[in-house]
């Protein structure tokens, strides 16, 4: 990580191999650094798009302003637009009487049909002043509630934070560069650091749903 960086995340950044959640071709032998823009939701909905070095479209994850349906999130692929996760947040009865968020990620498999691929919980902090704790698990045979394989540390709003997987290594990056800090006065633009290896698709995934958890540019 270059001078300027924000990102004070405990853990330790090494290569990391992991089965792709998505697909292996959203994996990169080298470390990856990628560019989001949050868009105004009078402006296409809202939601974000994900660019690389040479400015080119990566992904792009529409929120309910264009989807329509409020609790739900889209990643795109960034050449053809072709939906690559859905995201839905758990609802129902449990759910309201909860002090837990659940969202959930599928994919289209082979068949066409939906496919669990993750899921994020957010589980309000007992305490005030702490941060709320949230985890990630690829895993869809234990569903939602065990093995845990990442969480996130840090904090989101202020775009200083990692995604950080159950060994203490640190798989993404998110932060803002301070010469943008000193120009803007919120951070619309931020960039994340994704380690080899890593499924990108995955990553901004739950990039997505730590946006609409935080009443960002992808909630109604």
């Amino acid at each position: 990580m270059g001078q300027g960086s924000s990102i004070e995340a405990k853990g330790r950044t090494t290569t990391t191999t992991m089965m792709p959640v998505i697909s292996k071709m959203y994996c990169s032998t080298t470390r990856q650094v990628l560019v989001v823009r949050q868009r105004p939701p009078m402006v296409g909905g809202g939601g974000f798009v994900v660019t690389d070095y040479r400015q080119e479209v990566v992904f792009k994850v529409d929120g309910c302003g264009i989807i329509g349906k409020k609790g739900e999130l889209i990643l795109r692929d960034g050449i053809h637009g072709d939906p690559l996760i859905l995201i839905r947040q758990h609802g129902g009865m449990v759910q309201a009487l909860s002090l837990d968020e659940k969202w959930n990620g599928y994919a289209q498999n082979y068949q066409g049909l939906e496919e669990l691929v993750f899921c994020v919980k957010e589980t309000a902090a007992c305490f005030a002043g702490k941060n709320n704790v949230i985890k990630i698990t690829i895993d869809p045979n234990w569903g939602c509630g065990r093995d845990w394989k990442f969480e996130i540390r840090g904090n989101f709003p202020d775009k200083n934070c990692s995604i950080v997987d159950s060994a203490g290594n640190i798989v993404a990056e998110i932060g803002v560069k301070e010469d943008m800090k000193r120009l803007m006065a919120t951070n619309d633009i931020f960039y994340v650091v994704v380690q080899p290896g890593i499924d990108q698709a995955f990553v901004f995934g739950v990039i997505g749903v730590l946006d609409c958890i935080y009443g960002e540019s992808t909630r109604c």
